[in-house]
């Protein structure tokens, strides 16, 4: 029972603006709506998303992949850089999910702030709709979760996950990998998202001495380049080639993800230099102070997918590639695995 000498206390008043989470909705509606195709039976607004598997796939094997955007997201509340860390929030699944060979359908995201900027979400959602659409999957479904005391003032979490659909008898395993094999290198777009806690550590090392420019765009545009969509390019390249197995260089590099698409007995040979080291990728190395182990372990260090492919498809698979508008690069050989790494650069 209230007595008149207490005062009401409404959500808001705890902290929660139900109006600002219904302004940022309608404000996420036309964004979700450009990323619409095939397969979706309802749009945003619902308790639950709903997707029917296109019926042009005849034993359709589902993919699913989720990630977030981790410490890169520092540097976007310090530089209030928030409209492309969702299309990094996007990729970071996405890419996954297509190793296995999968097409993307669609993608949910999470996110939660202290309180709601209506501004700052849109933007944020604003990129992950445009990751979305760059990618052929539609944004389905998502939440937006405003929670007093959780998160400093100005600061908020993503999180995300992709499902895609794959033929049950062209899954990517790797299974097919032998010794002889080429390995091609497609490129970044800079850091993509994995590797933040050093980049910051290298940014506070150089203060004020840091570069105006990295390859010609200014320093913060540099560093916050976000994840590129590997999607379009690398399916179209699957439905013209056999290649046999894709690695997206995430935390660990290439020497940490390669080896998760090798079979057993077997290794990559990477040649050192088949591949032009960026500015940004030798100003990591010389502020951070690291050999290339380090940097080849840290980063994706200029190669964010990998794609193994028979020696005689090599050339035609890196054609149909670069004429898509990959940067593709012969980075090494597969070879039997003696004692040594799974993965030698040298």
């Amino acid at each position: 029972m209230t007595t008149s000498s207490t005062t009401p206390l409404s959500y808001k008043d705890a902290g929660v603006d139900i109006v600002a989470g219904d302004a940022l909705v309608e404000r996420i509606k036309p964004l979700a709506k450009k990323t619409m195709r095939e397969g979706v039976l309802a749009g945003i607004g619902g308790f639950g998303a709903l997707f029917e598997v296109p019926k042009r796939y005849k034993e359709p094997v589902l993919v699913s992949g989720t990630d977030g955007v981790g410490t890169k997201l520092k540097l976007a509340f310090e530089w209030n850089m928030h409209d492309t860390v969702g299309i990094d929030l996007v990729a970071m699944s996405v890419n996954d999910v297509l190793v296995q060979g999968a097409e993307p359908l669609f993608f949910l995201d999470y996110f939660a702030c202290g309180k709601l900027d209506v501004d700052t979400a849109a933007a944020v959602v604003g990129g992950i709709a445009r990751g979305c659409e760059l990618s052929g999957c539609a944004l389905i479904g998502g939440e937006t979760a405003e929670m007093p005391g959780m998160y400093p003032a100005g600061e908020y979490d993503l999180a995300g996950f992709a499902v895609g659909a794959v033929e049950k008898s062209k899954i990517l395993s790797g299974q097919d990998v032998k010794a002889g094999d080429v390995v091609l290198g497609l490129a970044s777009s800079g850091v993509h998202s994995n590797g933040f806690s050093l980049v910051r550590k290298c940014i506070e090392r150089a203060g004020d001495k840091a570069p105006v420019k990295l390859d010609g765009k200014p320093f913060k545009e540099a560093l916050m380049e976000p994840t590129r969509l590997y999607v379009k390019n690398v399916l179209a390249a699957l439905a013209a080639h056999p290649i046999k197995a894709l690695a997206h260089i995430t935390g660990g590099g290439l020497l940490e993800n390669i080896p998760r698409v090798l079979p057993e007995g077997t290794a990559a040979h990477l040649k050192k230099g088949s591949w032009p080291q960026t500015e940004l990728f030798a100003w990591l190395q010389a502020t951070a102070g690291i050999d290339d182990i380090e940097m080849n372990r840290t980063f994706n260090n200029g190669i964010g997918m990998v794609v193994v492919v028979d020696a005689a498809n090599a050339q035609a698979t890196a054609k149909t590639l670069r004429d898509a508008g990959e940067q593709v690069y012969e980075i090494g050989v597969i070879a039997d695995r003696g004692e040594g790494a799974a993965v030698v650069v040298g």
